[in-house]
């Protein structure tokens, strides 16, 4: 009986690794065939255009808020 469970051990962690091997691999292929016939540099994603001085306003607001949520919360 204890040789079955070991058969069934190694069976079972034989089956995940070759899964997982199978799984590097495919994402490797998947990888270069998107990554297409660059020469390894990653291209700067597309920023969208917004005023400069907008969005710094937003963020400043929205860390006003959060810094007043968590003083509010540390004084009760």
């Amino acid at each position: 009986m204890l040789l079955e469970g070991v058969n069934l051990m190694v069976v079972g962690m034989t089956t995940v690794f070759s899964f997982l091997a199978l799984l590097v691999m495919v994402l490797e292929v998947s990888a270069r065939i998107f990554q297409g016939g660059s020469d390894g540099e990653a291209k700067p994603a597309s920023v969208a255009m917004t005023p400069s001085g907008a969005s710094s306003v937003r963020g400043s607001e929205e860390i006003a808020v959060v810094l007043a949520a968590v003083e509010a919360h540390r004084r009760r």
